[in-house]
């Protein structure tokens, strides 16, 4: 499957989210930034997610934190198409796992201008 699309395309599609964002939520949520324009990872943890043994892929879930703000939250993925992820055998034994959350969001901290972002 080709992933790539071209800067028009994507251009097209951020900018309907930027116009839509704030409408497609109930209005209790609106006005306060709940969903972001867009978030900024290192490298860093890509590549150290990618570098797993067996890692072919990489899956977004969206989480919300308890702020109600929402985050992209992303695994490696193997080739049996299964998160890699290691289950703790007790709710005690939580480890620190290969999973990218810390973003920079934004708002608050956005890019420079470009036409993805509207500038």
């Amino acid at each position: 499957m080709n992933h790539f699309i071209s800067l028009s395309e994507a251009s097209t599609m951020t900018a309907l989210y930027r116009s839509e964002r704030e409408a497609i939520l109930n209005p209790a949520y609106q006005g306060q930034n709940v969903l972001p324009l867009s978030e900024t990872f290192d490298r860093a943890a890509f590549d150290t997610v990618l570098a797993q043994e067996g890692c072919t892929a990489l899956r977004i879930y969206y989480g919300m934190d308890e702020d109600s703000k929402v985050h992209g939250i992303i695994v490696g993925v193997n080739a049996l198409n299964e998160d890699m992820v290691t289950v703790p055998s007790s709710l005690s034994a939580e480890t620190e796992e290969e999973i990218i959350e810390r973003g920079t969001r934004c708002p608050d901290i956005c890019a420079e201008p470009s036409p993805l972002n509207g500038g």
